[in-house]
């Protein structure tokens, strides 16, 4: 029998609108609100993320964070 999903924690986020923006879409298109979404997306994390893309991406990310903060 399916776990049942029971969403227990609740923390405050801070998102940019780009990532919102894309988590809300992601949410629409698989039929689920955004708390359910984010709680797919980590659970099934190492599933569904390839390791170096990742890392690359992350690198990219960290490298350009100063200046989005500006």
């Amino acid at each position: 029998m399916p776990k049942r999903l029971r969403l227990t924690r609740r923390f405050p986020v801070a998102m940019s609108e780009d990532g919102y923006r894309r988590l809300r879409r992601f949410a629409q298109e698989a039929g689920l609100d955004e708390g359910e979404a984010l709680s797919f997306l980590f659970e099934h994390f190492d599933s569904i993320m390839h390791r170096e893309n990742l890392q690359h991406r992350l690198r990219i990310f960290n490298s350009e964070l100063e200046a989005r903060k500006r």
